[in-house]
């Protein structure tokens, strides 16, 4: 089928409150790229950004973040990735619309991950947004902001001036969703029903804007995808004055303000070298959210603000997150329930795999017992807490956790980022979601019930007609995998156990696991 291909001086042309910006038109869509929506100096807030005069060209992707370090291309077929070209000058944004007609449609807000100091907004390959776009007629954006050293560095001892530089990447996505309250509507987009949603640490930012007052009344409702991983992705605590002190001693500079213009790359290679150095004082380190008065905490220890209990959210996870990374020893089609008993007794002595058996076949009937050695604790046990809060406090939380085995390497848990092309309609991007018969089905049901979430409020679909949001006592879960159904409280039991038993294998393998991917 041909695609209509329109670029010239009257298409895809946007007036926003700083000035025109050009995009271009494709297959049905008007795309947008690397729009500023702010600018800062290192350490401060965003100001707006400046008008300009003539058309800005938005047809490139904009710069992200700089890194701590390069990464090192590995794991692609698991995750594949794209690199792009790094500068501070980062804060910009990408734009996908059915239309320029001023119809008010339902606009998506994607937050990468890579935890507080890594990604970028088009990391991912499957963080296009055309399918999304395209198939669900809403407005997609995805944000990059400032990030590690840059976004999360904590100098307030040093002066008023730094009083939130400890949250600065956080005021870029603030930042962010002002200029799309002010600006979205011209691209076709609702900024009244803006869905903030993201994916590991685009997950959490999600629930740190929950604990932002600045964002509050700029987004209507969030999805947090493997986003609750306790202490992993928790708030940098405490005074950064020490790391401060550090950095200029490491860079031989007598004044804070000099930390504001000293070549990145040597910030960058003063902070990874006093870094351990203070994590194993148990010191400030930044890299995350720091809770001051622009920020409250995380919520399972601060509890969450009441001005953002109105917000909807789905919450959930993957059955494998960092577990399923690394290949394992055996090969798990070929295993019969008798093989899975045997090695899970092997790893971890015949008494507690017995408890750890029953409580499993009880949790997941169709799985053999040996995935209890690749099941996430890591992120579901403080999952299971942050659920029940936001449903104590009367917020609307749905549940859910991607089930689906992958058919890579002969068959494989899902891991970390498995779910990410189901979620926007991009299955067709990752060569390791391809399975017939199974693959269409299960990304039209994920898909429909975000459409449907971000047009009501309510993932709920004449498919998930049995999907209801979670209370205090009852985490009513939809388990996504070849048979999908809610079950209420069904791992309740098993987690805390597995939590228990398995934390020393977990330990074992994780290291290795993590060096195998980018993620």
């Amino acid at each position: 089928m041909e695609k209509k291909f329109v670029y010239n001086e009257d298409t895809a042309l946007v007036e926003t409150e700083s000035g025109k910006v050009r995009g271009y038109f494709y297959d049905d869509m008007y795309i947008f790229k690397g729009i500023p929506y702010a600018k800062a100096r290192r350490f401060h807030a965003p100001a707006p950004v400046e008008p300009w005069e003539g058309v800005l060209q938005a047809t490139s992707f904009g710069y992200v973040c700089p890194l701590l370090e390069l990464p090192k291309p590995e794991g692609e077929l698991l995750v594949p990735h794209r690199y792009w070209v790094m500068n501070e000058d980062c804060q910009n944004l990408n734009i996908w619309t059915p239309g320029l007609d001023g119809e008010k449609r339902p606009v998506m807000v994607w937050l990468h991950g890579g935890g507080f100091f890594a990604g970028s907004a088009i990391e991912h390959i499957a963080y296009e947004g055309e399918n999304m776009c395209r198939f669900g007629q809403v407005v997609v954006v995805s944000v990059n902001h400032r990030l590690n050293v840059l976004g999360y560095c904590d100098l307030s001892d040093f002066g008023q001036e730094y009083a939130n530089s400890g949250n600065a990447g956080t005021d870029d996505l603030v930042a962010a969703l002002r200029w799309l309250h002010d600006n979205i509507e011209r691209f076709g987009g609702d900024p009244d029903n803006v869905t903030v949603f993201g994916q590991s640490g685009g997950g959490a930012k999600v629930t740190t804007l929950l604990q932002t007052p600045a964002a509050d009344g700029l987004f209507a409702k969030g999805i947090n995808m493997s986003g609750v991983i306790g202490p992993v992705l928790g708030d940098a605590v405490g005074s950064g004055k020490r790391l401060g002190e550090m950095l200029m001693e490491e860079l031989k500079v007598e004044d804070v303000k000099a930390l504001e213009t000293v070549p990145y790359d040597a910030l960058a290679a003063a902070y990874n070298k006093v870094k351990p150095i203070l994590e194993k004082a148990g010191e400030y380190v930044g890299g995350a959210p720091h809770p001051n008065t622009f920020y409250k905490g995380e919520p399972i220890t601060n509890g969450f603000r009441k001005e953002s209990e109105h917000v909807p959210l789905i919450v959930g996870s993957v059955f494998g997150e960092f577990n399923s990374f690394a290949p394992t020893p055996y090969k798990r089609s070929a295993l019969t329930r008798e093989d899975g008993i045997r090695i899970v007794e092997e790893e971890v002595g015949k008494e507690q795999a017995a408890e750890l058996i029953g409580l499993f076949e009880k949790a997941y009937p169709e799985r053999n017992p040996v995935d209890i050695l690749t099941m996430d604790f890591t992120f579901r046990a403080p999952e299971i807490d942050y659920i029940r809060i936001r449903s104590g406090c009367k917020g609307r939380v749905w549940s859910y956790l991607f089930n689906l085995d992958m058919p890579f390497d002969g068959g494989r848990t899902p891991w970390h980022c498995a779910d990410i092309p189901y979620f926007f309609h991009n299955t067709q991007l990752a060569p390791y979601t391809q399975e017939e018969g199974v693959t269409e089905r299960v990304e039209k049901l994920i898909f429909d019930a975000v459409m449907a979430f971000a047009k009501t409020g309510n993932p709920g679909t004449q498919e998930l007609a049995d999907w209801n949001s979670c209370s205090e006592d009852e985490e009513a879960t939809l388990v996504i995998g070849k048979e999908t159904s809610v079950r209420v409280n069904f791992d309740h039991e098993l987690v805390p156990v597995l939590a228990k038993d398995m934390a020393p294998v977990y330990a074992r393998n994780m290291e290795k696991r993590m060096k195998e991917v980018q993620h």
